[in-house]
């Protein structure tokens, strides 16, 4: 019997965000999976957790996972996570994951923090629809591609964005949906310094032309207003009915259609098309 692949949440930044539940999984398990040895060891120190760290990051994902997938296969647990935030969400994690699926090994979570769904949280925006658009490209082109398919998008935009690429892409932003776009800029979420911006990509623009970016940011970012589509008025729809019975339909037949089409009343509508007919 093939063991489990447990995929353990850890702080973004504050120890104490670790679950009683995620410190019993990492103690339990065979091995762990790290993006980052040394940083998972820190983490492990401090819960005075002694297990096997392996290796397996994006740079050694196919490699790696094949040796993981063979361990889960033998029947050994394993927990992987990443140096900060929930597993496989941006994260080489999500092959490991779809090689297990392929392999019929169980996939477990154990939930903790995600700095997207937190800075979507303090953001002020909207949140019950969104979309987490991860880390833009380095190369121009593809960043620019990719915010130019967004221009017509209504949900809640998060990036994560680096301070040392802060500027450049608040001008890409600026550029894609405009200066009065509304925007929240949380940086170093649960550590001592964190500090949510809410401002227009303008405002941020020119607030980071004399601030130095420090620490890690969550971008959030509003979605256009979705367009509205004039109401008809009773005239154009007297128009249409009367263009339906033109083309064959009873005037009563008529009318009820393009009252459940417009929302127009259907006895208005029969009385306006009537009234067009002499």
């Amino acid at each position: 019997m093939s063991g489990t692949l447990y995929l353990v949440a850890t702080p973004i930044g504050n120890l104490g965000d670790l679950s009683p539940r995620a410190v019993e999984t990492l103690a339990a398990v065979d091995f762990i999976a790290a993006e980052d040895t040394r940083v998972s060891l820190k983490l492990l120190n401090h819960f005075q957790i002694k297990k096997p760290l392996v290796s397996y990051h994006e740079h050694n994902a196919a490699s790696a996972g094949q040796a993981v997938l063979s361990r889960l296969l033998a029947g050994e647990d394993c927990a992987l996570v990443t140096d900060a935030g929930t597993p496989a969400i941006s994260d080489p994690g999500e092959a490991l994951v779809r090689l297990c699926g392929e392999n019929g090994v169980t996939v477990t979570a154990i939930p903790g923090c995600c700095a997207a769904v937190n800075a979507l949280a303090v953001s002020g925006l909207p949140t019950g629809r969104f979309t987490f658009e991860g880390f833009l490209s380095v190369n121009k082109k593809s960043r620019r591609e990719h915010l130019e398919s967004l221009r017509g998008e209504t949900r809640t935009m998060i990036f994560h964005e680096a301070p040392h690429k802060l500027r450049p892409t608040l001008a890409d932003l600026c550029e894609a949906f405009g200066p009065d776009r509304r925007i929240a800029l949380c940086r170093e979420l649960t550590k001592l310094h964190e500090e949510t911006r809410r401002c227009t990509l303008g405002e941020a623009a020119e607030y980071y032309r004399d601030h130095d970016p420090r620490g890690e940011y969550v971008l959030v970012v509003a979605g256009t207003e979705p367009e509205t589509t004039a109401a008809l008025t009773l005239e154009e729809g007297a128009a249409q009915v009367l263009a339906l019975v033109e083309s064959g339909a009873r005037l009563k037949d008529a009318a009820k259609e393009v009252a459940e089409h417009t929302g127009l009343s259907r006895n208005a509508l029969y009385a306006a098309a009537l009234e067009g007919r002499k």
